[in-house]
């Protein structure tokens, strides 16, 4: 059952509030020109360090082990398809039609002979997966990213992509879903299983990052570049 959407006004003033932390947060840059927030994001980092280890990661590192895979793996197609509706209207709204056609297949398949998107059976029909969020969507809109920022709980964005967050978040099903229990429930399966995705990814980085904020922070940026030009981001010495 879906209960009729809030209104996203307390979503705005919880981000332009947030704007408002992050540039009093610029006096405490340390001159990486990408990353013009840098004393505010360490420790918004260190933060987030802590209630990792001692909530999230612990709790990711029980499901992991408790969870069988075709289990894990029917959770994180569920999740995937629930997003999908979203997806296709954003690589519609980045004027790829051909990629929003094939994600409103991969919606209407999956959630019918892949039973609520348990089962990828789109996948096995040869229909490519994409990947497209409103943060994107803005950058191919000609939005500048606005410096790095690290969040709590939702980790690394920038500025363009926090904002690209909220409408995310204003349109996630999920948030709909009734009653409050079953909503609660479902996203924190979902929160829990995101961060077991993440677990293989940590031993990595602890053992290749002499500084481990500056190298999730890089590995961020370069991501969302690649995500944005559809894995052909420009060359270093274009003007980007």
């Amino acid at each position: 059952m879906m209960r009729k959407a809030p209104s996203i006004v307390p979503a705005c003033r919880a981000l332009l509030a947030a704007g408002l932390l992050v540039a009093g947060g610029a006096a405490f840059g340390e001159g990486n020109p990408r990353d013009p927030y840098e004393g505010f994001n360490r420790s918004m980092f260190a933060v987030n360090e802590v209630v990792d280890k001692y909530a999230a990661k612990p709790v990711a590192q029980v499901y992991d082990r408790a969870t069988p895979l075709p289990v894990k793996a029917a959770v994180g197609n569920f999740f995937g398809n629930t997003g999908m509706l979203w997806v296709g209207v954003n690589s519609a709204l980045q004027g790829k039609f051909a990629d929003s056609g094939i994600d409103f297949g991969r919606l209407l398949i999956n959630s019918t002979i892949g039973i609520f998107g348990l089962f990828d059976v789109a996948s096995e029909l040869g229909l490519e997966r994409h990947d497209e969020d409103f943060g994107q969507t803005l950058a191919v809109w000609g939005v500048g990213d606005g410096g790095f920022v690290f969040w709590p709980v939702i980790g690394p964005r920038t500025l363009r992509d926090t904002a690209g967050w909220g409408v995310d978040y204003a349109a996630d099903p999920v948030r709909y879903f009734d009653p409050t229990g079953v909503r609660d429930a479902v996203s924190i399966v979902r929160f829990v299983d995101i961060r077991a995705s993440l677990l293989p990814s940590d031993r990595v980085v602890e053992e290749a990052a002499l500084d481990k904020y500056a190298y999730i922070r890089d590995a961020y940026l370069q991501r969302r570049l690649n995500q944005i030009h559809d894995g052909r981001p420009p060359r270093l010495d274009d003007d980007y």
